[in-house]
């Protein structure tokens, strides 16, 4: 019997994904966005046009790639508010084209240095996850004016006021409200009603803001011009810090609301204690190429790095059939979950064998699992990368946590050929829906990636919470080098489904020979051992879903997974930009001095 595609809703309270059309084709613009370029002088993509020309101006006064990249951040703080934002997180990865070394900063946030494993329990019980969601619980100390700092101290050549200035003129004087801004503020409508300051900063009027309006926001240019002055000290250790701490203890919610909004940990201790954590990258050899991505507390590095050296037992004639490429892309995205929910989590709390994990040999352990007729069938058990054995599970499988959506990705270049590939989050759309007042952004709900309870009785949990712990992630910015030289870097939004979503674009781009922009608009699915893989109408639609079925495969739809941006090294030295041409409303890609 053909297994059954079971259409389930797309989990759209909290994602605020709502576009259910099929991708466009690449090079097809919407909503007056370009989601690809070509050009000299630097390249920028991300989810917003604002955000990308703020990144470019940068570029064209002379700035680098970190200087854009802060620009482009800061101004997606503006215009992508739900997304990200200076009560967030992320993680950032640079090539260095003087050194040719990669290096990374872990901006993620952080537990309370009080906050244990009981954190979101009541009664012994866990919390309901909407519950501890929109809670001063559920805010870790927010780590992205740090990145900011660090990476231009590192590796910059502006100042932080400098860069930040592109933002606080859109924050000023107000950026256009599309569909995507408008159907995102819908889903939390209810959540900023009963926060006064988010209804008075996002429900203008008490309504909806209007498709074409524009909504300006005069206390976050405050708030920037505040932090780059101070050069973050007003966020960790000044009036910015007190406030964040006053709102997440005492939520300011609205007593009519009936709303119960606990509060949180974080005091100003913490924030003073936060620390940017420089670190390596993680790195495979895929085809030839060096592929490097974020190490643990994110588990992007690690899973996608993991799944890569498992599609490397197999030879690009093992894949150049469609039906075997995605068979053995979804199998290897299982495998490499079972894995990641297994074994990651903070390095600084438990051991987390990275090394191991990416092993080649590790890999090809695993990969004798592919049966290239027959899926696997989830939850399937973890290995023992301190003891690999050909075909072996170790232990009970472990079930897949929630991890939110909503989290943007940038993507940049210079003309030097530096790049910066860039993921920063508040989580759930909207973040813990409670806005700071008077500085005009909304506070994470980040530390909700932790897992409430042991997942599986009697296996450890790596992803429990603890003290100055860092919940784990999924994020996965990545740069690919060919021969030393920057090849092509992307990333992406999507919780969970980030890494299979980067995994796709890479083998896309690499195995298939799709061109970039092909390989991010191309129909997408989602395999993280569970018993249905996710996928978009368009996958679903294609002729060799039903051949993957036959196989055992069996799909959930949904309506949209991810926004991936990239860039790539063209031969002849020119940069191309890469962005959605549909998904969340499509991307915006452009360069310095456009050829094409």
């Amino acid at each position: 019997m053909r297994p059954l595609v079971r259409l389930v809703p797309a989990f759209a309270l909290v994602t605020g994904l709502l576009c259910t059309a099929a991708p466009a084709q690449a090079g097809q613009a919407v909503g007056g966005k370009q989601p690809e370029a070509v050009g000299w002088g630097g390249a920028v993509s991300s989810v917003d046009a604002d955000a990308t020309a703020a990144g470019l101006e940068v570029l064209r006064r002379g700035g680098n790639a970190v200087d854009a990249a802060v620009a482009t951040a800061a101004a997606l703080g503006v215009t992508e508010p739900y997304s990200a934002g200076i009560g967030g997180g992320g993680y950032f990865v640079y090539y260095d084209a003087r050194t040719g070394k990669v290096t990374t900063l872990d901006g993620r946030e952080t537990a309370s240095r009080t906050a244990d494993s009981s954190l979101f329990l009541e009664n012994g019980q866990p919390l309901a996850f909407n519950d501890a969601v929109t809670s001063g619980l559920s805010v870790g100390v927010p780590g992205t004016a740090a990145t900011w700092e660090q990476a231009l101290r590192r590796w910059g050549s502006r100042d932080l006021a400098e860069v930040l200035k592109p933002a606080e003129r859109i924050a000023d004087r107000g950026f256009t409200v599309d569909q995507t801004f408008q159907d995102q503020t819908a889903l939390n409508q209810a959540r900023f009603q009963d926060f006064p300051a988010s209804r008075a900063l996002f429900l203008p009027n008490g309504k909806l803001p209007v498709v074409g309006s524009t909504l300006r926001n005069p206390d976050l240019a405050a708030t920037y011009r505040e932090l780059g002055r101070t050069d973050t000290a007003a966020l960790y250790r000044g009036p910015i810090g007190a406030d964040i701490v006053r709102t997440l203890q005492h939520p300011p919610v609205d007593p009519a609301s009936g709303r119960n909004a606990r509060p949180g940990k974080v005091d100003a201790a913490d924030l003073a204690a936060y620390q940017v954590r420089q670190q390596d990258p993680t790195h495979v050899t895929y085809r030839g190429l060096d592929v490097y991505g974020i190490a643990p507390s994110s588990s992007g590095g690690t899973t996608v790095g993991e799944a890569l050296n498992i599609l490397g037992t197999s030879s690009r004639a093992d894949l150049a059939d469609p039906v075997q490429y995605d068979h053995r892309f979804l199998e290897a995205s299982r495998i490499s979950f079972a894995d990641r929910n297994r074994w990651v989590g903070d390095p600084r709390a438990v051991q987390v064998p990275t090394r191991q994990l990416l092993d080649p040999a590790y890999g090809a352990s695993r990969a004798c699992l592919i049966d290239p007729k027959h899926a696997l069938t989830s939850p399937l058990a973890p290995g023992d990368p301190y003891h690999p054995a050909a075909c072996a599970g170790s232990g009970q499988p472990v079930a897949e946590p929630y991890e939110g959506l909503s989290t943007t990705h940038l993507t940049v270049a210079d003309r030097w050929g530096n790049v910066v590939a860039y993921t920063l989050t508040i989580e759930q759309t909207g973040g813990s829906g409670i806005a700071v007042p008077g500085r005009g952004f909304l506070l994470n709900n980040e530390l909700t990636d932790f897992n409430f309870a042991p997942l599986t009785p009697g296996v450890p949990d790596p992803n429990l919470p603890g003290p100055a712990k860092r919940p784990r992630s999924s994020i996965s910015p990545t740069i690919v080098l060919k021969d030393g030289k920057p090849y092509l870097a992307a990333g992406s939004p999507g919780g969970a489904s980030i890494i299979t979503t980067v995994l796709q674009v890479l083998t896309g781009r690499i195995d298939r020979g799709l061109t970039l922009e092909q390989a991010i608009a191309a129909p997408r699915a989602s395999q993280r051992n569970t018993a249905a893989t996710q996928a978009e109408p368009a996958f679903l639609a294609s002729p060799e879903a039903a051949k993957l079925q036959a196989m055992g495969h069996v799909f959930t739809s949904t309506p949209e997974i991810g926004a991936a941006t990239g860039i790539e090294r063209l031969p002849d030295g020119r940069w191309l930009a890469a962005a959605e041409p549909v998904r969340r409303g499509g991307g915006a890609a452009g360069v310095v001095h456009p050829s094409r």
